[in-house]
């Protein structure tokens, strides 16, 4: 199996060891062979290669940036700076601001007599505020987020991480590959955060440590409406994510019983397709 070389030192601004192509796309060929009809992952990167992608723009309205994400995962990569957020939520876990707004304890719980309809999410604003005593930050400023999806990218990428949009049969095969090589039971996390927060933060910390876990996320019920029903996300460093590749031909995926799987994950395919209809011709 190829391999990849990583940089991922911060802070500079520029990374020298860069994508290996011919892991690109072997991995692409596996995903067809394990996950037939699944969807290819998307990344990002902190300050990655800009060309052939959109800036977003600023926005004229609340965005919520898992929704920008449907159209990475449609082939349309993105650049996105601290001009592109609305959602004050997605500058503090893409870490362009380093502080919740006064009333934030009481919008995540249980809200604020004269104007504030809390999202109870957390039973009190005392809890909110332990959530988020001596909170990591990802060192943004003045850089930008790259998002491509992987068959889009290139030798002069170097991916953070690679973000999966699956339901439970492809995230079966996931997280029992991301725990293959692992004798601790946690190889992959489930930190409570927001969808982007699970997307982006928590697997970029997860990347700057030299045995990295998986992060399984988009519970986030303020979020739910920007993906498809059953979906969750899979974001997994690039680190662990190479490793991951490697293993897969000797891993549980090249046995009987993945295989009957494999029925139930094209099944599963052909479902979703059917409840959108057939794909529009452009």
């Amino acid at each position: 199996m190829v391999a990849i070389v990583t940089a991922n030192v911060y802070p500079p601004n520029r990374r020298t060891c860069l994508m290996d192509t011919e892991l690109r796309d072997t991995v692409i060929r596996l995903l067809r062979q394990y996950f037939p009809g699944s969807e290819l992952p998307v990344t990002f990167q902190v300050d990655g290669d800009e060309t052939g992608a959109t800036v977003v723009p600023e926005p004229k309205a609340w965005r919520c940036l898992v929704c920008e994400l449907a159209k990475v995962r449609k082939g349309t990569s993105l650049v996105v700076n601290e001009r592109s957020l609305s959602c004050s939520g997605a500058k503090y876990f893409c870490g362009y601001v380093k502080e919740r707004a006064p009333d934030f304890r009481y919008f995540l719980s249980s809200g604020k007599p004269g104007g504030i309809s809390g999202e109870r999410y957390k039973r009190t604003p005392e809890i909110v505020d332990l959530a988020d005593r001596n909170a990591a930050h990802i060192p943004v400023e003045g850089r930008h987020y790259v998002f491509k999806r992987w068959d889009k990218l290139s030798g002069a990428d170097d991916p953070d991480v690679v973000i999966f949009f699956a339901r439970p049969e492809v995230l079966s095969g996931l997280f029992t590959l991301a725990n293959f090589e692992e004798s601790d039971p946690d190889g992959v996390i489930c930190p409570f955060s927001s969808g982007c927060g699970s997307m982006i933060l928590y697997p970029w910390l997860e990347q700057q440590k030299e045995n990295p876990r998986a992060v399984l996320g988009m519970f986030d019920p303020s979020a739910r409406p920007c993906v498809p029903v059953d979906m969750l996300s899979f974001a997994v460093p690039m680190k662990k994510f190479a490793r991951m590749a490697g293993c897969v031909e000797e891993s549980f995926l090249v046995t009987d019983t993945w295989k009957k799987v494999t029925e139930k994950i094209e099944r599963s395919a052909a479902l979703y397709q059917a409840m959108r209809g057939p794909p529009v011709r452009r």
